[in-house]
Parts: C-alpha cells; structure tokens; sequence
C-alpha cells in the first residue's frame, strides 16, 4: 500500500512538474519540446497564426493526440499502466489549460530558460516514469515496445521523431529557436534518466544462514537467484552466497524481505552494471 500511494504521489508530482515547466519555461521562450508535446506546440501555433484562436490549446491538442496512443497501450500493456498513464495525461491537459505560458519569459537570457526549463521538466519526466507509468507521448509506444522485445533500444525511436520535428522548426522558425530546442531536449533526457528507476540496474549480494533466503527473494519478487556455498572466514561458519539482479526501484521490497528473513544477513549493492540474458525489464 505504501509504495502504490507512493507511485501515485510521483505520478501526480511529475505530471504537474512537467506542465508547469512547460508553461513557465519551454513556451515563453518558443522552444519546442519535441515528441507529442512539441506536435502539439506546432498545430498550436498554427491555429493561432490563422486566428482559428487567440490562446495556447498545446494541452488539448496533446490531449487529442496521446487518445490513440493510450488505445495502444491499453492492448499491450496491463491495467495498472494504463490507468497511471490516463492520469498524468489528464493532469498535464488541465495543468496547461487552466495555467496558461507566460506571454513574456521569466529572464531574457534563452540558455538559462532551457536549464531551468529541462531541469524541471526532466525531473518531472522522471518521477513520471518512477511510478511505474508514464507521462503519455512518445513514451508510450516506447514502454509498448519494451514490453514486447526487452532489449528493444527506444532511444532510436525519440531520436527520428525529433529529427523530423526540428527540421520542421528549422523552416517555420530559425536556426537558433531550433538550436535551443535541441539543448533542451538533450538536457531534459538526460535529467530525466537520472530519476528513471526503472533504467538504473542493481546488482545484489547476500550473505546468509539462511538457506530458504533464496526461494524467499524468488516467490515474493519473481526475479531469479544465483547462488553457491561460501565459508565465513571469520565466523567459521557456512553460509549462501546469493547474486540478485533488479531494478533500482525494486531495493527497498528486497531489503525488507532480507531484513525478515535475515537480520544478521551480509549486502551489498552494485548500481549501474550492464545486465542482459533474460533480465526483465519491469515497468
């Protein structure tokens, strides 16, 4: 319970994170944000450059646009995904509706708009993807695909999107709006991966007495189990030696289980390792 409330919590804080960025950052200054978003921000310019209105839809269109996106998702993915990804895209279209951009930018200077505009929006990206969810776009048919092939590599997908749209930008606006645009994208994914648990690979060690430790992590993680017999040097006693590998997000439920299992156990933790043959990547 106290890790779904927490999700929710991530999910909620992301998803207005990521809208206020937007409104306070990313518009004012005309960067484009790329993927759905930064669609959503063309067909918005367009609607007001022939006065079909005089107010920024960015969040209806992105609204509109994430519907058959989250069809796809509700096909592939389970429930709990759906359901979290439904929200952020419901807040982040309120979010952008009810607190209009800024027509003027908080400071004259664009680069320091873009940092503080990733930043932000980084950073709500990230607790978006933390809640085992996302923040709707691009990132859906990347979690699909995840989903479907593991060792899918997403970053390709992102990367021809966004080539396609800033050279769009490239013609409606200028060489340095779309300059800008790039920075802040690259900055804001990189920001983001920095708060993905789901990205960041865990390695465990356990040193145990005890022997049903290993079928304990098993049925109440699913992840597998390596072990093999060690020898307290120290202690002179026999002990399991266990190898675990999880995703970061994961440690706090593999603590308690060893914590109740074993008090006295031996563990440590490696983060970022290389991992592949049959890892699954959870969501």
């Amino acid at each position: 319970m106290n890790r779904t409330l927490r999700q929710y919590f991530d999910l909620v804080f992301g998803s207005v994170l990521l809208s206020l960025g937007i409104s306070l950052f990313v518009t004012p200054n005309h960067i484009n944000f790329g993927g759905v978003i930064g669609i959503s921000q063309i067909f918005s310019h367009f609607i007001n450059v022939f006065g079909i209105l005089d107010r920024d839809v960015t969040g209806i269109v992105n609204f509109l646009i994430n519907v058959p996106l989250f069809v796809l998702a509700y096909k592939i993915m389970d429930l709990n995904f759906c359901i979290k990804t439904l929200i952020s895209i419901l807040i982040q279209t309120v979010v952008l509706s009810l607190f209009p951009a800024l027509t003027e930018p908080i400071v004259d200077d664009v680069l320091l708009n873009c940092i503080f505009g990733a930043l932000v929006c980084g950073i709500g990206v990230g607790y978006g993807l933390r809640s085992s969810a996302c923040c709707g776009g691009i990132d859906i048919p990347c979690m699909c695909l995840v989903k479907r092939h593991p060792d899918f590599k997403t970053g390709g997908i992102s990367i021809a999107i966004n080539a396609v749209l800033f050279s769009i930008c490239l013609f409606l606006f200028d060489v340095k709006t779309t300059m800008y645009s790039i920075v802040f994208v690259f900055a804001m994914y990189a920001i983001a991966d920095r708060f993905h648990y789901q990205n960041i690979n865990i390695a465990a060690l356990i040193f145990t007495d005890n022997k049903e430790m290993k079928q304990i992590i098993m049925d109440r993680t699913g992840r597998g189990v390596t072990f093999w017999n060690g020898y307290g040097a120290y202690t002179g006693k026999d002990k399991d030696i266990l190898f675990c590998a999880l995703n970061k997000y994961e440690i706090a439920q593999l603590k308690a289980i060893i914590h109740e299992a074993d008090p006295k156990a031996f563990v440590t933790f490696f983060e970022g390792p290389s991992i592949s043959g049959g890892f699954e990547k959870r969501l």
